[in-house]
């Protein structure tokens, strides 16, 4: 008996489902083996250098998904009022001890003030690094110890490497000032924005900068990672 023949359209359909089952199977590949790479490499640790005297202290601080490093103000070595100066946060307070500077994708931190309001196309430019950076910076009273905020002592020639690290990711006018960023999209009356080097992608996230500047000041660190989650848990 002659089998029925499949019609052009058939055919079309049956290799269009074809395609888009590969498209979604080769994606799913890939998120999973993101993620494996990212709690392996993650587990990894890079040490503490040793025999350091405590002589500064610093803070790792998250929100559950981005890490900051939190610096003093102002000490003997540094002056971070010269990058971010007070008087561009709305507060214009000028008492606050710390400062935590964070670095990420541009459009993320200026056009999502929640998850809620996450558009396709700037998280698919954040993943691939299609867009630019900037420096958030906020100044904080005081800092409050927890699983989400935690104290590292380190010495002052580990707080220098910190300090160039973090202050090289700043973009410089001619006269050396940052690149302000004028904007109503800040997170409250004590922090700013800064235009900043460098490219954020899914290889490089905001937490991997943090994690790199840790490792700049000899302190605890993954060997890499695009999560928070990675750097805390070398500090519980």
């Amino acid at each position: 008996m002659k089998q029925p023949t499949t019609s052009p359209a058939g055919r079309w359909l049956k290799r269009l489902l074809r395609s888009l089952f590969i498209a979604i199977a080769s994606l799913v590949g890939f998120v999973l083996l993101y993620l494996l790479a990212a709690f392996v490499l993650s587990s990894i640790s890079v040490a503490e250098e040793p025999g350091a005297p405590d002589e500064v202290t610093m803070y790792i601080l998250t929100n559950g998904v981005h890490t900051d490093l939190v610096v003093p103000v102002v000490n003997e070595q540094y002056d971070w009022r010269q990058l971010v100066p007070h008087q561009q946060t709305l507060a214009k307070d000028s008492t606050m001890p710390w400062l935590a500077l964070g670095w990420g994708d541009k459009c993320f931190y200026l056009q999502t003030p929640a998850w809620k309001d996450l558009k396709a196309s700037v998280a698919f430019n954040a993943a691939f690094g299609l867009s630019t950076t900037a420096i958030h910076a906020t100044y904080y009273k005081q800092m409050h110890e927890g699983d989400d905020c935690k104290a590292i002592r380190i010495s002052r020639a580990q707080y220098g490497r910190l300090v160039q690290y973090i202050s090289q990711s700043f973009q410089r006018r001619a006269d050396g000032g940052s690149l302000w960023i004028p904007t109503t999209a800040v997170y409250g009356r004590h922090d700013v924005f800064y235009e900043a080097h460098g490219s954020y992608s899914m290889l490089h996230t905001c937490n991997t900068w943090a994690n790199s500047g840790l490792k700049a000041a000899g302190q605890k660190a993954c060997w890499w990672t695009a999560f928070d989650t990675g750097i805390f848990k070398k500090y519980k």
